[in-house]
């Protein structure tokens, strides 16, 4: 049976940065676990991580990035890349089933195990199962109303929650300030 999990959703908005998740995690056709935390703050706090995918294998990803934070300090961009090319290049490491996002005050990336580091024009991005429609969400809700980047995050998975069966409506979401 496959694993099945989760929603990620980061927005820059109005000098601020927010990173959410939902809590779900389904094999199969059963929720195994509605509140999952899928979000961590690393580097004091100035650095916020989000994973979709298998859970061992996103914790694998999170350690390793750990560690190339504190090869490159205060360098996010290089050290997302470092991280994406040891993942595309260590055998053991292509096998891994996971993305991840990555954001500090002035970047916000998606890390993939292809060897991509992308950082989205608008600062929306969105992974896992419901990660499109929370990034539809995202994107209508910030051009369309007054809420600040962690309403847009949390309404954007709560609507993704609606109509994704691989995404729950218990969501923890983070914010840092951020550079416009």
């Amino acid at each position: 049976m496959k694993f099945r999990s989760t929603t990620i959703l980061t927005v820059r908005h109005n000098g601020k940065l927010a990173l959410g998740g939902d809590g779900q995690v389904t094999l199969g056709n059963t929720i195994m676990k509605a509140d999952a935390n899928k979000i961590r703050k690393l580097k004091d706090g100035n650095v916020l991580c989000g994973f979709a995918g298998s859970s061992a294998d996103a914790f694998a990803l999170l350690e390793r990035f750990e560690a190339k934070l504190k090869d490159n300090p205060g360098n996010v961009p290089r050290a997302a890349t470092e991280l994406a090319k040891e993942w595309r290049t260590d055998r053991a490491l292509r096998r891994l089933e996971a993305l991840m996002v990555v954001a500090d005050a002035r970047h916000s990336l998606l890390i993939s195990g292809t060897g991509d580091v992308i950082q989205p024009t608008d600062g929306i991005i969105g992974i896992g199962a419901g990660g499109p429609l929370a990034v539809a969400s995202a994107k209508a809700l910030k051009a369309h109303s007054t809420l600040n980047a962690a309403e847009i995050v949390r309404e954007s998975l709560m609507i993704a929650g609606e109509i994704d069966i691989y995404t729950n409506q218990n969501i923890l979401v983070e914010e840092l300030p951020c550079e416009p």
